[in-house]
């Protein structure tokens, strides 16, 4: 039996590179992509078969996809892990920064969604995975864009796994907790260049603070906890419809139900602490 065939987007760095890794030990034939093949470049020396691919082209897609039909005629598994985190109160995040934060995060994983659902329905097999995040769940203020943009892809998620589960494909979302990784590193520079509202300091600082401390937190969680979660999903006959990954996750899950006035209280006690 030839083997499993999976494409991941993302893999320059973090939870992608760890999941072609996890992949890729347990023998699958892994497309790993990045928006700059180079950054994977040490990926195609360890066996996984690379490409260019940018989220929010049609046109790379539509050329990896091929590639995948013409080379392995089938594909098992799409892992949708490419994003970024678009931070800021929603006044100063400009409308072009709230497209873009949209058009990688929701439009992207929908594309790729899109290019290849045809074929694995004619194989009547298939499982999609979208990397969330508990900001799917539980937005707090300065994480609108992000949030909004994951919340989106977690209703997207569950229409889209009602539509298929009669043809033998699954939907699997996998919402991480802080991970340690240089996700962070990008989100402070898209902060960085926003023009700032006096009024909105504390959102900021409270920004600031959070993404400078969540790869370092005592609960923070590796890029290969996230992928061996990932990998066993994308294994599994009837996977879970989702998956946190670390306590963090697993908490968040529950502390949505609070109620709306709660968790503005919350946010209250943080505003006075900035």
């Amino acid at each position: 039996m030839p083997n499993k065939t999976v494409l991941i987007t993302g893999c320059s760095s973090g939870i992608g590179r760890a999941s072609a890794r996890a992949f890729l030990d347990e023998e699958w034939e892994v497309y790993a992509t990045a928006r700059d093949e180079e950054d994977i470049a040490d990926l195609a020396a360890s066996g996984c078969r690379t490409e260019e691919l940018d989220v929010t082209s049609a046109e790379d897609i539509d050329h990896v996809v091929d590639r995948i039909r013409e080379e392995t005629e089938r594909l098992d598994c799409l892992v949708n892990n490419a994003g970024f985190a678009q931070y800021g109160p929603l006044e100063d995040v400009p409308i072009s920064r709230l497209r873009k934060q949209f058009d990688v995060n929701v439009y992207g994983p929908h594309r790729l969604a899109s290019a290849v659902l045809p074929m694995m329905r004619a194989q009547e097999d298939g499982t999609i995975i979208n990397i969330s995040s508990v900001q799917g769940m539980l937005s707090a203020p300065g994480a609108g864009p992000y949030a909004g943009s994951k919340f989106a892809l977690e209703a997207m998620s569950d229409a889209l796994r009602a539509e298929v589960q009669d043809l033998g494909i699954d939907v699997v979302v996998v919402q991480p907790g802080p991970v340690e990784t240089e996700f962070t590193d990008r989100a402070e520079e898209e902060v960085s260049e926003l023009e700032r509202t006096r009024e909105y300091a504390w959102v900021y600082d409270a920004v600031e603070d959070a993404t400078i401390a969540s790869g370092s937190m005592p609960f923070a969680i590796t890029p290969e906890q996230v992928a061996t979660v990932v990998h066993d999903a994308a294994s599994l006959s009837d996977p879970n419809t989702r998956y946190p990954v670390g306590g963090f996750a697993k908490f968040s899950v529950y502390s949505r139900f609070l109620p709306d006035r709660v968790r503005d209280g919350i946010f209250g006690i943080v505003r006075r602490l900035f």
